[in-house]
């Protein structure tokens, strides 16, 4: 009979599965020997039958025990088992690259945590899970929950003139998992082309998924057409409202020029809408989706800027005559973004708040660039930089007067604790005739309180030969 002292902390059944376990192992119980009955040794345990019953099936499942019927519980012959692998020897540990930490950031594009709407968003999250809809625990449908595809249509309607219908949205957990979508629907045989200087990823999402990706060279205007048809782009991935790292902001001849040619069979154009909402001076200019009667424009944005980059919540919408193939086609995957957020997001715009957000932080953003503006027009930068694209966007271009190689002024500002960035990291393989001196300065996530120490430093590392 068992005479075990069963740790209740750890779980009766589990403890009693580790003891019995444990003396097959050494020996204690021997192959062929019957054990108690299951009601026997739960009386003498003074545990349930069922906490016996569950403890045997488990040493039976993995061999240490057999059955026969009417009988009981018999020992296996465990010599007959496999033999336990041996022991792997632990991998070193991979040392993933640390992040440095710099003292002033000119480069990062994050957000300053005391801007995110936390109460705000909590309160919405709240009342989400208070109405313990069903929808919640369902998994949302393809495109999305439609609370959200409607929210998403009436932003877009008040503050882009886009005029779309809800079942045109298509949500997806960051741009770049629904750019993938984009290239199994309209086929990796298709060339892509994407704006020099430009996001490294984008080419590298593209050519990830299959396809081909070429670079095309953009003017004042934006991105060339006459370099398209050269490259034999079928597909132009461009940011016109307001381009990084470049500021280019896309003419409107250029805009009607790139809608012609993606009028064409077989062309489409990706428009990437990334940041328009912080265009701080001027009006709002048109989107080429708002302009394109061909249905030729899937139109691509996120919240990631807007709101947070931990908020993995991006759409696209696509023209009208697109929606039937393309659920046809990927209908079958799920989406990516849960329900909840998805709700929670869908009350935000739709009770005011995104907008009072935007507002808020569009005027946030212009009394930090600013401020900053206005410290590098105090400081000795003054003398060799120009400021260039500071209208929109939360970046703008510092081009510079100097002989100092991007690399080693790039390595100066490291040592001292200071992030930047160059407008010549930006441009992809193979590029020639690369702008030097050119800084991409990101104001995003600079603390209005460092402004000035940073400048400092910053034209301290730039000045010292």
């Amino acid at each position: 009979m068992f005479t075990y002292i069963l740790d209740a902390n750890k779980g009766l059944c589990r403890d009693l599965y580790d003891c019995i376990k444990r003396d097959i192992l050494a020996g204690n119980l021997s192959a062929g020997q019957k054990l108690p009955s299951k009601r026997a040794a739960a009386k003498n345990l003074g545990v349930s039958v069922m906490t016996v019953e569950n403890a045997y099936a488990a040493l039976q499942s993995e061999g240490y025990l057999y059955s026969l019927p009417k009988k009981g519980f018999y020992v296996s012959d465990i010599s007959v088992l496999a033999p336990p692998a041996a022991a792997a020897v632990p991998a070193a540990p991979v040392a993933l690259p640390a992040k440095p930490a710099y003292r002033y950031d000119f480069a990062a594009g994050g957000i300053i945590a005391e801007n995110f709407p936390f109460s705000i968003w909590a309160k919405l999250m709240r009342a989400t899970f208070r109405r313990a809809e069903e929808n919640l625990l369902l998994p949302p449908p393809a495109g999305g929950v439609r609370a959200l595809q409607e929210a998403i249509c009436s932003h877009l309607q008040q503050f882009r003139n886009m005029r779309v219908q809800p079942e045109q949205v298509v949500i997806g957990a960051g741009t770049e998992y629904l750019y993938s979508l984009i290239v199994q629907f309209l086929g990796r045989d298709k060339v892509y082309a994407v704006q020099n200087p430009g996001y490294p990823k984008i080419a590298k999402i593209y050519e990830s998924n299959g396809a081909r990706c070429v670079a095309v060279a953009e003017d004042s205007a934006g991105i060339s057409t006459a370099g398209l048809l050269a490259a034999g782009a079928d597909v132009a991935h461009v940011s016109p409202a307001h381009h990084f790292p470049s500021g280019t902001v896309m003419s409107a001849q250029r805009r009607h020029e790139l809608l012609n040619l993606a009028a064409k069979e077989g062309r489409y154009i990706i428009e990437d809408d990334y940041d328009s909402e912080f265009r701080l001076a001027g009006k709002p200019l048109p989107t080429l989706q708002s302009l394109d009667s061909a249905g030729k424009v899937i139109y691509v944005n996120t919240f990631t800027k807007s709101l947070s980059p931990t908020i993995r919540i991006s759409y696209m919408v696509l023209p009208a005559s697109m929606v039937p193939r393309f659920y046809k086609a990927l209908g079958f995957y799920a989406c990516t973004v849960a329900a909840a957020e998805q709700y929670t997001l869908a009350a935000f715009i739709a009770e005011g708040y995104f907008e009072k957000h935007i507002n808020r932080m569009r005027n946030y953003y212009k009394k930090i660039r600013n401020s900053l503006l206005s410290e590098i027009a105090r400081s000795p930068l003054a003398g060799i930089a120009a400021v260039a694209e500071e209208e929109a966007g939360l970046h703008f271009l510092l081009k510079l007067d100097t002989k100092q190689d991007d690399a080693a002024l790039k390595k100066k500002a490291a040592k001292a604790g200071i992030h930047i960035s160059f407008l010549s990291e930006y441009y992809l393989p193979g590029s020639t005739q690369i702008p030097q001196h050119t800084l991409v300065v990101n104001y995003a996530a600079l603390p209005q309180e460092d402004i000035p120490a940073a400048v400092k430093a910053l034209s301290k590392v730039i000045l010292d030969k």
